[in-house]
């Protein structure tokens, strides 16, 4: 890798955390190459990426970012995962660690919040930016049903009324 694709590397780096929410750092201990798809096409379907970056660089990007922090976590074979959801990257890669032990979880951040590797399996476990705003939907949607039902209600009840009237009468 020569000076110029250094450069374009670390600007692209500088790039993504300056929009992303979280970084995950992970450690890679001789998965295979199927192991690897697996593993991005996992982190792609949740909406993160993945990529295997040189720590140095990944440093370098990082600078006058909020994820100054993770420098300490960038140390032997490491990969970041990213994304703009704050739990997609986390649970993306927290799910696919369960399943193969050559993947180590080393940490993270959320933000600027620097995250250890406990702090990104619990991080997994909240729900999703999307999951947060359907249940946010719902709660607002609940009490427009009730208020709608309410309205209609007295009026339900009084036409019933004049139909048991017209009946008595009809009779």
């Amino acid at each position: 890798m020569d000076r110029s694709q250094k450069a374009e590397s670390v600007a692209s780096l500088h790039a993504t955390f300056k929009e992303v929410g979280v970084v995950v750092i992970t450690r890679n201990l001789g998965m295979s190459v199927a192991q690897s798809t697996a593993l991005r096409l996992k982190v792609r379907d949740a909406g993160a990426s993945y990529k295997v970056a040189k720590n140095r660089l990944t440093r370098l990007a990082a600078q006058d970012t909020a994820f100054e922090g993770i420098s300490d976590l960038l140390t032997g074979p490491t990969a970041i995962a990213t994304s703009v959801d704050p739990v997609a990257a986390a649970k993306a890669v927290v799910d696919f660690a369960k399943t193969n032990d050559k993947i180590e979880i080393v940490g993270g951040s959320l933000g600027s919040v620097l995250l250890n590797a406990e702090g990104v399996k619990a991080l997994a476990t909240m729900p999703s930016l999307d999951e947060m705003r359907a249940k946010l939907i719902g709660l607002v949607q609940a009490p427009a049903t009730k208020i709608a039902q309410l309205a209609t209600a007295p009026a339900a009840k009084l036409a019933r009324v004049f139909a048991a009237y017209a009946e008595k009468e009809a009779a």
